[in-house]
């Protein structure tokens, strides 16, 4: 098994309100996402390393003038997360989900609403349509309440429709709603009661920061962390394109369970369920059905060897740099590519080309998206990309 997260050692989490600060200015600086925080804290040791050398490596990417997020505004978060009661959840914490940490782009930061215990359970993603059927919502609200009385904590999004059928059923056991926007954003707001509900019987996350208003684009990021949390994924309707399909789709690549519950041919709410049941994805008709499914817990016994240290990538020339950089931008397009692929593809080492991703990811030429994957900007596309917050 690859390591999910380059680093020769174990990410140690801040234990100081400097280091937390540290973290949050390299986390919501510039092109700065979950995979090249990582990368840079590999390579540099330490946020405060990483944001020291983050100038130069824009620089050498191409951005001028680049300029880290500013301390000011990452002491204004960690102040408004004390003021609304959260919990700053950082990557190698006790408390960080272990299933999710073992995604290759798990947020380096949550914040959390509510109850904490919450995440130490065993949990399973329900999601689905927004415009969902009157069955459609028996159906998750009967699923939801029979996993919850088994003990799993039900994992959605809190959109209305499906979701919030399953977080209404397993509240009294304690539900975990995904959120889009900063934990304080309730989205739609006709779940505001829902909303706090959750926030007293269950738990509200979010890797945004507070105040964060959710795009559409924000969406498909945020399916990443409840297929993560999970230890499956069961899809109650879906159209054949839709958010439920993407997330089912990454909840395939980060190798979770993913099922379906099957719906009239007719009906285009539930085109994408059948779909998936087409390839290969379980049936679901109760809960009975999503326990059968799971895989089993693994044991101090099968726990797989501690992986080898990586061995640190050899100095190249500007000019050979240059050319793994074309390389790379030849084999993407704006058709998505994993990266593993993309390293097997250059049959050349990940160190040497993990690095030449971050310059390109700096330099807005390459995108990273939800399950690991890559694609080629176009240039009117670098130009809309928006700056982190």
């Amino acid at each position: 098994m690859e390591p999910k997260h380059p680093s020769t050692h174990p990410l140690l989490p801040p234990t100081s309100e400097d280091d937390r600060v540290l973290w949050l200015r390299l986390l919501r600086s510039y092109r700065v996402g979950p995979s090249t925080f990582y990368r840079l804290m590999a390579e540099h040791g330490s946020a405060g390393a990483a944001l020291a050398a983050l100038p130069e490596v824009a620089k050498a990417a191409g951005v001028k003038d680049y300029r880290p997020y500013e301390a000011a505004r990452a002491r204004d978060e960690l102040a408004l997360g004390r003021a609304q009661g959260a919990h700053m959840i950082c990557m190698g914490s006790d408390d960080y989900p272990r299933d999710l940490a073992e995604t290759s782009d798990a947020p380096p930061i949550l914040w959390a609403l509510g109850n904490l215990s919450v995440l130490s359970k065993p949990m399973i993603g329900l999601v689905g349509a927004r415009n969902a059927s009157s069955l459609g919502l028996r159906m998750a609200r009967g699923l939801s309440a029979e996993l919850a009385e088994a003990g799993y904590i039900v994992v959605s999004g809190l959109a209305r429709g499906i979701d919030a059928a399953a977080h209404s059923a397993a509240l009294s056991h304690g539900t975990l709603a995904v959120l889009a926007g900063g934990a304080d954003v309730i989205y739609p707001s006709e779940n505001t009661g829902l909303y706090q509900n959750i926030r007293q019987q269950g738990l509200l996350l979010s890797e945004r920061p507070f105040g964060f208003q959710p795009k559409a684009r924000d969406f498909p990021r945020r399916n990443r962390i409840i297929s993560g949390l999970a230890k499956a994924l069961v899809v109650v309707e879906a159209a054949g394109r839709s958010g439920s399909l993407i997330t089912a789709r990454t909840a395939l690549d980060q190798g979770r369970e993913v099922l379906a519950v099957p719906g009239h041919p007719f009906d285009a709410r539930s085109g994408g369920c059948n779909m998936l049941i087409r390839d290969g994805a379980r049936l679901v008709r109760n809960g009975a059905d999503v326990l059968e499914a799971l895989p089993p817990e693994a044991t101090a016994e099968t726990a797989e060897p501690a992986l080898p240290l990586e061995k640190p990538a050899p100095k190249r020339s500007l000019q050979e740099t240059a050319a793994l950089h074309q390389q790379i931008l030849n084999r993407l397009g704006p058709t998505p590519l994993a990266e593993d692929q993309l390293i097997r593809d250059l049959a050349a080492p990940a160190q040497a080309v993990l690095p030449a991703l971050t310059d390109l990811e700096m330099a807005g030429e390459v995108q990273r998206q939800p399950g690991g994957l890559l694609a080629r900007l176009s240039a009117p596309d670098r130009a809309a990309t928006p700056q982190e917050v």
